[in-house]
């Protein structure tokens, strides 16, 4: 399990209609503040924020095929050299476990774009996985520093 401190950032909140809004930076929109948006969030600033990803090589809430269905993944972040996805993050509520259905809903947004890096997170859990050797995952105790 990886430790992110969530703290170390804060989120552009406001009312609109009896509301709670959140500003997503990435998207450069207002979206409905949800406790899954909640938790994507706070991953996106600590992302931008604390280590440095770039937000212009971040993709947030993009649809993708898997097979004849449509689904949306959370986050991914790109590479810069190719433009290719270099990082998959599935955000949950936090009160929604990260187990294997979570791990199984990753895998099929994996299947699709072949990161490199998995992530998992609920805001009370993370997990990092390198998936550079799909022979051999190797789960990591801290998330990758950019260096796409």
């Amino acid at each position: 399990m990886i430790a992110i401190d969530f703290l170390g950032n804060s989120l552009q909140l406001r009312k609109h209609e009896g509301k709670t809004q959140v500003y997503d930076t990435v998207r450069r929109k207002w979206i409905a503040l949800t406790p899954e948006e909640h938790v994507r969030q706070y991953l996106l600033q600590y992302l931008i924020n604390t280590l440095q990803y770039p937000p212009s090589l971040i993709a947030v809430e993009k649809q993708i095929k898997l097979g004849s269905l449509a689904k949306r993944f959370d986050i991914v972040v790109y590479n810069r050299e190719e433009h290719s996805p270099w990082l998959l993050a599935e955000c949950k509520a936090p009160d929604v476990d990260i187990n294997n259905n979570t791990l199984n809903q990753l895998l099929q947004y994996h299947n699709s774009l072949q990161c490199r890096y998995w992530l998992l997170c609920n805001g009370r859990e993370a997990f990092c996985a390198d998936a550079s050797d799909t022979a051999n995952i190797k789960w990591l105790e801290t998330l990758p520093a950019y260096n796409g």
